[in-house]
């Protein structure tokens, strides 16, 4: 049995409800319910395997591209079903951003890398528009200092830091909702992984962060909220506190003290 701490109505950002995934046939997550508030950063755990990237992916549609994929349930941001026919799939990644596990900064200079998602989507109307959004974006990302002399350059010759940086700079440029993080960290040393931590922590106080991570660590360090995965089953979710230090399900326990994973 789950335990749900579901929240009350208009308290969740995001609510999912029996949701379900399976490629080719083989079920990946099963019937899923969590509520996922706004203006804070949510950690999904578990094993490699597990479903949490998978889930995640179910967030903003990515999920749609992949082949024989079939996605069930119900989804909703701001009580709108995200799956509903109404809803145009690049509109929505617009509201959902997405940061991936390794930087995948495009093979243009810094500033077109930023600005690309803001002038496909006209939300410049001059050009002196699209270079105040790019600076704030940048700003935002804690990278304008170490970039604002370099705008022109290549977006790739930038260390790995600064390129997840650079892509978390990307996702907001177009004003989202949501920020969903792959394991973001994974690729980066300690102290970039410092940096991106406390830019986390910033940025909840606009946007709200769901995130994947294997770091017990981590989750622990950055999330108000915590939804431990296993075997496609979302076992548990609460505050972190709660799940690290009081776990209601003894899979739970096992996981963050480091007897299963």
């Amino acid at each position: 049995m789950v335990e749900n701490m579901m929240l009350e109505n208009g308290a969740a950002k995001i609510r999912a409800r029996n949701v379900c995934v399976d490629y080719s046939g083989q079920r990946a997550i099963n019937k899923v319910d969590i509520d996922i508030p706004g203006n804070c950063v949510t950690a999904l755990i578990g094993p490699s395997g597990c479903g949490k990237t998978s889930f995640l992916r179910c967030l903003n549609r990515m999920n749609d591209i992949i082949e024989n994929c079939v996605v069930s349930g119900d989804i909703t941001l701001d009580d709108e079903d995200i799956y509903g026919p109404q809803v145009d799939a690049v509109v929505l990644r617009r509201r959902i951003g997405m940061v991936f596990q390794k930087p995948n900064p495009f093979p243009k200079s810094i500033f077109e890398n930023v600005a690309y998602g803001p002038r496909i989507h006209g939300l410049a109307k001059t050009r002196a528009d699209l270079q105040a959004l790019v600076e704030a974006s940048l700003g935002r990302a804690g990278l304008w200092d170490e970039v604002k002399d370099r705008l022109d350059m290549p977006a790739t010759r930038l260390s790995g830091g600064q390129q997840q940086r650079l892509c978390i700079a990307r996702a907001i440029a177009v004003e989202p909702d949501v920020i969903l993080m792959d394991e973001p960290c994974s690729a980066l040393d300690p102290i970039a992984t410092a940096k991106i931590e406390a830019l986390i922590d910033e940025l909840k106080e606009k946007y709200t962060i769901v995130i994947v991570t294997h770091s017990m660590q981590q989750a622990a360090r950055i999330s108000q909220r915590t939804a431990f995965f296993h075997l496609g089953d979302l076992v548990e979710q609460g505050e972190t506190e709660s799940v690290f230090s009081n776990p209601k399900d003894a899979r739970t326990g096992a996981y963050v003290t480091g007897r299963i994973g």
